[in-house]
């Protein structure tokens, strides 16, 4: 599975780049507004820092406005995944941005029949929000699987990008379940190494190493 980092800053994504754990990266204008950054600035920043694809999202609702920032938005670099929301609007956006040969990301995907409108449309990533639907006491990964389960029917090639991860279970059972990409903060990824075990495991190796007196240097 693909990991991309969720997040508009830089060193956040500089760290887990170095460590070969970033894939892509995914941002939004609520992320880039965190960053206090303009988006254009930001982005080319991002997109020279990682190799894979970093995806950018449109401002605007109407299709031919979609398209237009769509087409300046991968002016910035050749690895510029263009945002579109899943609206009727955002499939027109995807399908002539797809035509054009630009990757595109469909996002705030909230069921199969929309994701499978957005593989017709020809979207490069699809990503199904785990996070909010579990907010509303619906299951977040089940909408995973039947995602899958229709992509494999069917030999659609957009890819799964499971986002709004909130928890080191979302990514376990995205990874399960096969999705192609998760994309989750860098807070959530540097919280899969942690294990109660390991911690306990540690502890004692040390307590081991300071009453022998074991010296490597």
């Amino acid at each position: 599975m693909k990991f991309f980092v969720d997040t508009a800053e830089i060193d956040a994504i500089a760290e887990l780049n170095d460590l070969g754990m970033v894939d892509g990266v995914t941002t939004n204008p609520s992320l880039i507004k965190k960053s206090g950054r303009d988006i254009i600035e930001v982005t080319k920043e991002i997109c020279e820092l990682v190799d894979g694809p970093v995806s950018a999202e449109v401002t605007a609702t109407d299709a031919e406005e979609m398209i237009a920032e769509g087409r300046k938005l991968v002016e910035i670099a050749g690895n510029i995944a263009v945002k579109v929301p899943l609206t009727w609007d955002g499939l027109k956006a995807c399908k002539a941005l797809s035509d054009d040969g630009h990757m595109v990301n469909v996002t705030l995907c909230f069921s199969a029949n929309q994701a499978l409108l957005a593989a017709k449309a020809g979207a490069t990533f699809i990503s199904p929000f785990i996070g909010r639907l579990d907010d509303i006491n619906l299951d977040g990964l089940d909408l995973i699987a039947d995602i899958r389960a229709i992509y494999d029917n069917y030999g659609y090639e957009t890819q799964i990008l499971a986002a709004s991860i909130r928890t080191v279970n979302h990514v376990t059972q995205c990874a399960l379940l096969g999705a192609d990409v998760m994309t989750a903060p860098p807070n959530v990824i540097k919280a899969m190494v942690n294990h109660p075990l390991t911690d306990k495991g540690l502890d004692a190796f040390l307590a081991d190493i300071k009453a022998a007196g074991i010296k490597i240097l």
